[in-house]
């Protein structure tokens, strides 16, 4: 049986299964506010600062992009910090933004641009996959921290990042692998030095779930052409990152998998804790539906995007899950970002209607959105 047939009586069991309620169409159970739409290039992620201060990435996966960061300013998207920087430099990859994943405002007058350096999913260009630091003051780059090229694999595709300056002389990143053809796993970045080590690479809870087939919109979804031209699901390893108020705990999934997990970042940290004894650390959490994004408040309260059913799900810090938000015009909730105004802002998409996933066809209907729901919490901690 060829991948085609493979993919298709895996898709037919799963649309027959309990999972048939995907098919359904989401009722709006809160109340959703547009903040800004973009006509042009289609948006990953989003940041809010401190202060308020809205940032948006392009990455650059075929569509136009003639900036790959911006800033939402007087209702304009504005290059950010400038055009110039926004544009590779291919005898110095250091230099300039090749293709950003995510940006993350730190709560210390920062952001942080997470550059792949792998546009269109290629491998990533050596010595160009990077976290880049911008002052928010002056709106210049004051730190730039290149991924150690043994942490760097040719399949790696770093993808979103949190950051916790409790810890070490200037704190410490993590950053999600969420490689379509080798392993994922978490990297652990020393801020001060720029030092990184690669945890959980290839552990089951970064891996792809191998039964894991998404529906969205009443069908199938994610469905690629392998190199053979076969029909075949896009797998996508760990992607979504969020760090609990306290630093003590990150939570992680890959994003085709329906499954939270969790582990203590003092044993990511502890290069003397070994793989073996870090894996059996890890905690599934269980079933939250199929997530790209994940953030975490003040509160203990973690929030998932589930792309299946146009949804952003909760779960308390007793454990117990509930659904925030779900409108049909949340196609594909993406990155999620805790403003200092008390609402979640997340970006919708329309991944899953992108030409890879329709033969070719970009079903995609602009605008995009960047949208919020009051939450009423504050972002969790960093420092």
């Amino acid at each position: 049986m060829n991948a085609f047939f493979k993919v298709a009586s895996l898709a037919l069991a799963v649309c027959t299964s309990g999972l048939t309620f995907a098919n359904q169409a989401p009722q709006p159970i809160s109340n959703i506010e547009q903040v800004y739409t973009f006509n042009g290039a289609m948006p990953t992620g989003v940041t809010v600062s401190e202060t308020g201060r809205i940032f948006i990435n392009f990455p650059r996966w075929g569509d136009d992009v003639p900036f790959t960061v911006a800033e939402i300013a007087h209702g304009q998207l504005v290059p950010y910090p400038d055009l110039k920087t926004n544009s590779a430099v291919p005898d110095d990859p250091e230099e300039g933004f090749i293709s950003v994943q995510s940006v993350v405002a730190d709560g210390q007058g920062r952001v942080w641009v997470l550059d792949t350096a792998a546009p269109k999913f290629s491998p990533p260009i050596p010595g160009g996959a990077k976290l880049v630091a911008i002052d928010l003051a002056t709106n210049t780059i004051v730190k730039t921290l290149v991924f150690p090229r043994d942490v760097i694999l040719p399949s790696t595709y770093v993808n979103d990042v949190r950051f916790d300056f409790r810890v070490g002389k200037q704190g410490v990143a993590y950053v999600t692998d969420s490689s379509v053809s080798g392993p994922g796993g978490i990297i652990v970045m020393d801020l001060a030095t720029g030092q990184a080590t690669r945890r959980l690479s290839g552990a089951q809870a970064t891996s792809v779930d191998s039964t894991f087939i998404p529906v969205i919109e009443g069908k199938p979804a994610l469905i690629t052409k392998n190199a053979n031209g076969e029909a075949a699901l896009l797998q996508v390893a760990s992607d979504g990152i969020a760090l609990s108020n306290d630093g003590k705990t990150l939570y992680f999934c890959p994003l085709s998998s329906r499954h939270l997990y969790s582990v203590p970042t003092a044993l990511l940290r502890d290069q003397n804790v070994s793989e073996a004894e870090l894996e059996a650390a890890v905690v599934d959490l269980g079933e939250k539906g199929a997530s790209d994004g994940l953030e975490a408040d003040a509160d203990g309260t973690v929030y998932a995007g589930d792309y299946e059913h146009n949804a952003i799900v909760k779960r308390a810090a007793d454990g117990h899950w509930q659904t925030l938000a779900q409108d049909p015009r949340m196609l594909w909730p993406d990155t999620l970002s805790i403003g200092p105004d008390g609402y979640l802002y997340f970006t919708a998409n329309q991944l899953h209607r992108s030409p890879n996933f329709n033969d070719g066809q970009d079903k995609r209907q602009k605008p995009y959105s960047l949208m919020r729901v009051r939450i009423d919490a504050k972002p969790a901690d960093t420092h």
